[in-house]
């Protein structure tokens, strides 16, 4: 099948499936690269704490901050599923940065973004981002606020409302009356955007080596692996990723290391049309058409 062909095929299985899908996979090693709306903003959602670890270990690197500073944080008391880490503690802990780091990062807590954010506030992490030249991807707020959304006022058995929500009240310029869906006020970036932080992060860049080193190694202990792993990971493959999810936004960017040297920055960020919470057909869609695209590209 020629690319045209490939291209319009995916795109019908995604609306198929109920999912607008924004996609990018680059070799990173030729620059070639296939994608499906790769330009599109959307919300961040989790996708945030790769460019808050970013500017973290930046500043640890700078001497502005103590990889062993032990920091007192309240806990998150969150009861609805899904956050994970300090954000389901009852009792407060007092916890090292590094240690944040990765909770943030490997295990998406946001009450330790959210510490780690009260060290490098939104606009900070975004001006580190602009000293490497990546203008893609804009953080405007804290984590925290994703946790302010329909789902949490409706609950467990209303899900869906909140979803149907997510997804009829968008408008045309993707505005939003969900604040945490609309691009002017949330954080956003583009699948082209992520990639370029992927390639940032895996090749030589203005990133230090050391910086990028040690985002690629909390990237690579991901424990969220539902999404894109299964079709990324094997035992002639390293799979390094984050993933994000809110409402009814499902995300994942990662890089996927072959062992004969061949390596693929891959962005996915969709939009689901189904109200419901639970979709695992769209988790699996999703690391499908990725799959896709890389074997497509990796053959040309």
């Amino acid at each position: 099948m020629n690319t045209e062909a490939l291209l319009h095929d995916l795109r019908r299985q995604l609306l198929d499936g109920g999912l607008h899908g924004c996609l990018l996979v680059r070799d990173l090693h030729t620059g070639e690269e296939l994608g499906i709306d790769p330009d599109t903003p959307l919300p961040s959602a989790s996708l945030v704490k790769v460019p808050l670890a970013l500017a973290t270990v930046e500043r640890i690197r700078r001497g502005e901050l103590d990889g062993a500073t032990l920091l007192d944080v309240q806990p998150g008391r969150i009861t609805t599923p899904g956050p994970t880490g300090l954000s389901r503690f009852r009792h407060p802990v007092r916890i090292a940065i590094d240690d944040l780091l990765y909770l943030s990062t490997c295990v998406s807590d946001g009450t330790a973004a959210d510490a780690l954010f009260a060290l490098t506030p939104p606009a900070r992490v975004t001006d580190i981002l602009h000293e490497h030249g990546l203008r893609g991807i804009t953080v405007r707020h804290v984590t925290g606020e994703l946790s302010d959304t329909p789902e949490e006022r409706f609950g467990a058995a209303q899900a869906h409302l909140a979803h149907a929500l997510a997804i009829d009240a968008g408008t045309g310029g993707r505005g939003h009356r969900v604040p945490q869906l609309d691009t002017t006020r949330a954080n956003t970036g583009s699948a082209r955007a992520w990639v370029a932080l992927l390639q940032a992060l895996w090749t030589p860049s203005t990133i230090h080596p050391e910086v990028a080193e040690r985002v690629r190694d909390l990237m690579a202990h991901n424990l969220l692996l539902h999404r894109l792993a299964p079709d990324f990971s094997s035992d002639a493959t390293t799979w390094s990723s984050k993933t994000g999810t809110l409402l009814n936004l499902r995300h994942e960017i990662g890089v996927v290391e072959h062992s004969d040297g061949q390596a693929f920055a891959i962005a996915v960020l969709t939009e689901s049309l189904v109200p419901a919470s639970s979709q695992p057909g769209a988790e699996a869609l999703m690391a499908q058409v990725a799959r896709t695209l890389r074997d497509h590209l990796r053959h040309l």
